[in-house]
């Protein structure tokens, strides 16, 4: 199912591997060095307008970091009513 996560993007929901607070996760070093790491690959995409409110992780076609301004209630709401 696809998912809409801002900007007029949608992802495969097969390929999320999480969707994260970017406030609270942001907080960890490893957190940090995974988000610098992921920037020297160029594998970081914003899709917010403003400031990003949370990230989603994705291992498809390779592992790539979605900045969003949507919130982790917003996402996991919809997420839960593809399910339904």
């Amino acid at each position: 199912m696809l998912m809409h996560a801002g900007r007029d993007f949608v992802l495969n929901t097969r390929d999320i591997v999480g969707i994260f607070d970017l406030d609270n996760a942001t907080r960890g070093s490893i957190t940090n060095a995974f988000f610098a790491r992921a920037e020297q690959e160029g594998a970081v995409v914003d899709l917010s307008a403003d400031l990003p409110k949370s990230f989603i992780v994705t291992d498809f076609p390779t592992e790539t970091v979605y900045l969003t301004e949507l919130s982790t209630a917003a996402l996991k709401g919809r997420a839960e009513k593809l399910v339904l």
